[in-house]
């Protein structure tokens, strides 16, 4: 006999069906090609993600809530992650309205489009606790990624890099998805809490099946390529240089936080009794991906290149704070702030980074990209206020005391001793020492080398330049109180569905 059809509660995810009608609606309205319906459309897909924020905020019950047939959860978790999604985003925009107003072959209206799509793909990915809902989410965002580096057409490089990029997602995608089959093939369920029960359940009857280690490699494949961690990386440093700033800077900055989400719910919400196997494989990619990426970055003449390989570092120690949150013998608490860590992290990272494209795009100016090491030179002379926004930038992402990244760093690494990691910390260390020679050498050349003749002044909104300084205050004061920040982290684990 049939079950009688129950109409799902929407209210969980009212944000997401928000997102969706007004990304159509922008999607519509950038088919005309007036100048006046492009301004609409950035300013509708502005105040569509300040809405979508709202919605997450007021909606939020405190407490655990499923929805869809329980495929789409809505806890303390999703809630906070989606307001930093929707918040890196809006930055985003906002620091691209310039640069791609003075880029005619990079249709604005489409970008904006694009960016609602994408985004709506990480709020799905993030509150998804059934595989369905988060490969299509992930798909949702990832296509958009793809089409958003394409956008301007008239360069080989960019198309170049769109390509890559699509192959290498496909390929990642496919990587994943048969991971999630033969995790299908053992529990019998696509419900991301009940494969965690099939699974103690597989280990209480008789021991590991291999086929549930077999998909679990799968997956922190897929995952890893997400990440854009080693040697899962290839990707990164060709899209990073190959597509429009503008993109560049929506890649590296919100589908971090997406791909976090996911990484929680499938290993820790789904796969948590199998920490054996995929703590040991979360630690080699950590150690690979903070040795090769400061390694490497050292050689790099583009400066966007070099926060790829930066980036890949940085994603090398939010992995380092999941992989020690699963030691044996550590308690509740222990474990928590451990992936709280790893989410402290994600947020010093998710600012620097955000400034330091933001300044890239601020000195860019039509048929000028401004994305090497040596247009930065003298710096300090054109604009001192700059100089010293991007320095305390570069301070912070090196890990010098008092700044956000410094404690962010100092977290993680005292969660990884706690775990009895004492091996992986000093190669954390020494990882960054040798990662502060890229960042140090951006602060000499904008402050001791001359700047080059034909120099152009610096031509930015004023708009633009508050959210800059805005932004890397932050890092400096958020390096003031970081104990605020870090108990905030804290509690949206112990109110979620972890």
């Amino acid at each position: 006999m049939t079950q009688p059809f129950v109409f799902p509660d929407l209210i969980p995810a009212l944000p997401e069906l928000f997102l969706l009608f007004m990304g159509m609606v922008v999607l519509l309205i950038s088919i005309a090609k007036k100048p006046s319906a492009i301004s609409v459309a950035f300013a509708l897909t502005q105040l569509t993600l300040l809405l979508t924020m709202v919605l997450v905020v007021l909606g939020s019950r405190g407490i655990v809530d499923y929805t869809f047939s329980n495929m789409f959860v809505r806890d303390a978790f999703a809630d906070f992650l989606k307001v930093m999604v929707c918040i890196a985003v809006m930055m985003t925009l906002s620091y691209s309205r310039r640069y791609l107003a003075e880029r005619a072959a990079i249709p604005v209206g489409e970008y904006c489009a694009l960016a609602l799509l994408s985004t709506l793909g990480m709020l799905v990915m993030i509150s998804a606790n059934h595989f369905l809902p988060l490969y299509l989410g992930l798909e949702i965002m990832s296509l958009s990624l793809y089409a958003m580096t394409a956008l301007n057409r008239s360069d080989a490089t960019a198309t170049e890099a769109a390509m890559k990029y699509f192959v290498l997602g496909a390929l990642a995608s496919g990587f994943l998805l048969y991971g999630m089959s033969l995790i299908y093939g053992v529990t019998g369920s696509l419900e991301i809490s009940e494969v965690l029960m099939r699974v103690k359940d597989t280990l209480r009857a008789g021991g590991v099946d291999k086929l549930l280690v077999f998909g679990l490699v799968f997956i922190v494949a897929g995952l890893a390529f997400k990440l854009g961690v080693v040697p899962f990386h290839m990707w990164l440093p060709d899209v990073y240089h190959g597509a429009p700033t503008a993109a560049t800077l929506f890649i590296a900055a919100a589908p971090k936080v997406a791909t976090f989400a996911i990484v929680m719910r499938l290993l820790v919400g789904g796969l948590l009794p199998l920490f054996e196997d995929w703590q040991a494989m979360l630690m080699l990619l950590a150690v690979l991906s903070m040795g090769f990426g400061n390694i490497v970055a050292i050689a790099q003449k583009n400066i966007k290149r070099m926060l790829a390989y930066s980036a890949i570092a940085h994603m090398g120690f939010v992995l380092l704070g999941l992989s020690s949150g699963v030691v044996i013998g550590l308690e509740l608490d222990q474990r928590l702030e451990a992936y709280a860590s790893s989410l402290f992290y994600l947020i010093a990272y998710l600012l620097a980074t955000l400034a330091a494209f933001g300044l890239i795009m601020i000195l860019a100016r039509k048929g000028f990209e401004s994305d090497r090491l040596e247009d930065f030179k003298g710096l300090n002379q054109r604009s001192p206020w700059l100089a010293l926004m991007m320095m305390l930038l570069m301070l912070s992402m090196a890990g010098i005391p008092i700044l956000f990244g410094f404690f962010a760093k100092f977290a993680v690494l005292a969660v990884v001793v706690t775990a009895g990691y004492y091996w992986l910390a000093v190669l954390a260390v020494m990882f960054s020492l040798v990662g502060a020679f890229y960042y140090l050498r951006v602060i000499k050349i904008m402050y001791f080398d001359e700047a080059s003749a034909d120099a152009m002044p610096i031509v930015a909104p004023f708009s633009t330049r508050v959210l800059f300084s805005v932004n890397s205050l932050a890092v400096v004061l958020l390096g003031v109180f970081p104990q605020n920040v870090m108990e905030l982290c804290e509690g949206v684990f112990k109110y979620s569905a972890f």
